[in-house]
């Protein structure tokens, strides 16, 4: 018979329930603690792995998992506390919260794949480059208000170490592509309106792309427009939810696709003729851009676009 795992990542520990035979385990968050979980689970039927989101104390627990071939699915923690809510349980414990994450992981589909230590890697130099980034601009703003020239001075020095830190995550992102997935970093780079920073951030942020079919890789990315009707009344249909930081790249990215590619300008042009308001408009662009996408790098061809 298939177990089910819950776990509640803390810092320093594992709070472990094991479904359906009411099993508690304390395990400490440390590779210690990942071979006794995998000790435990040896040679037995494993029907999910389910933990929430905590800042990335979850990551290093789930590469163990995965790397052993078990199915691990991270989950945000709303939707935890929506399910203890469902089912009338409002305390709250650690041990209370791994038991309903396993109860939950048995209704909860696996995730089918899981980044590899190298797109880890490359996840965590392109957030770094962004941080670094946002300090720059933030910089440049203050520099534009600031009056006292001992402040000016440092402002700029500070401005100067900012750029140079970014050229040196920029190159150390560049390697790491390479080694990633250098294929598909050049066709990527290869479309109009797409340089290496959407590129990386793209193979970062969305390692499923080509390996999952049209509609899930925009319900991934937030870009999958959900019903919202109860009996006869018909409502707005909404996108929500997915990964933000990558709609986040495709927003940016999509400006400069309807700027150099006719047939993207010409769809964004219809929508708005048709009254559509331009978020919504950006956004079925979006869609359509990560749809073509998801497609050439599961059928590994280069970017086609339509002749005009």
């Amino acid at each position: 018979m298939s177990i089910w795992i819950g776990i509640d990542v803390a810092k320093a520990t594992l709070a472990v329930h094991v479904h359906p035979e009411g099993r508690f385990l304390s395990l400490p968050n440390s590779p210690e603690g990942y071979d006794q979980l995998l000790a435990y689970v040896a040679g037995r039927p494993v029907g999910n792995v389910l933990l929430e989101a905590t800042g990335g104390y979850e990551r290093p627990v789930m590469r163990a998992l995965a790397d052993a071939g078990l199915p691990v699915t991270r989950i945000n923690p709303r939707r935890a506390r929506a399910f203890a809510q469902a089912l009338g349980k409002t305390a709250k414990t650690d041990p209370i919260d791994a038991a309903l994450l396993a109860r939950m992981g048995e209704l909860v589909v696996a995730e089918r794949m899981h980044p590899s230590a190298q797109q880890e890697e490359l996840r965590a130099l392109v957030q770094r480059r962004e941080q670094l980034v946002q300090q720059r601009d933030d910089d440049r703003r203050r520099l534009k208000q600031a009056t006292h020239e001992r402040v000016r001075t440092c402002l700029a020095e500070h401005i100067l170490w900012l750029r140079g830190q970014i050229r040196a995550i920029g190159k150390d992102i560049a390697r790491l592509q390479q080694q990633v997935d250098d294929d598909l970093a050049r066709r990527l780079m290869a479309v109009p309106g797409i340089g290496p920073v959407t590129a990386a951030s793209l193979q970062a942020y969305l390692p499923e792309l080509g390996h999952l079919d049209r509609r899930e890789i925009a319900a991934l990315a937030g870009l999958a427009p959900y019903n919202a009707d109860s009996g006869k009344k018909e409502g707005k249909r909404r996108i929500r939810g997915g990964r933000g930081p990558i709609r986040r790249v495709l927003y940016m990215a999509c400006w400069c696709v309807i700027r150099l590619q006719p047939d993207f300008q010409a769809r964004y042009r219809r929508l708005r003729d048709q009254g559509k308001c331009a978020k919504v408009a950006i956004t079925a662009c979006m869609r359509v851009l990560l749809i073509r996408l998801n497609a050439m790098a599961r059928d590994k061809t280069e970017w086609r676009s339509p002749a005009w």
